[in-house]
């Protein structure tokens, strides 16, 4: 897949599996379409029930728009609505650590 990348990485959720995963599957269609529209695609989030570590992988496009979400307001929007069940930053951005890819088999 030469036109496009895989990205790992990391974020944490406070509290609520069922409601987090409520969100998820009530995702707003614009937010969606948003996410398309950067250039993502095949995107899921996994969670480690122990931990509460939940793990997104995506693919997006070499010449994604990732980097522009963040002055989004559909995305600022869904920040604020997730921020009461996640670690969040000041902005109400999920915490983010990326993830290195130590091992792959296609």
């Amino acid at each position: 897949m030469k036109d496009s990348e895989k990205i790992a990485f990391r974020m944490k959720l406070k509290e609520s599996e069922d409601e987090y995963k409520r969100r998820h599957d009530e995702l707003w269609p614009d937010l969606k379409e948003l996410l398309r529209n950067a250039g993502i695609r095949d995107y899921s989030i996994h969670l480690d029930e122990e931990s509460g570590a939940l793990y997104g992988v995506l693919w997006r496009s070499k010449d994604h728009g990732m980097d522009e979400l963040a002055n989004h307001p559909v995305m600022r929007k869904w920040w604020d609505h997730m921020a009461d069940i996640m670690e969040v930053n000041d902005d109400n951005s999920p915490k983010v650590e990326h993830l290195r890819m130590m091992f792959h088999l296609e």
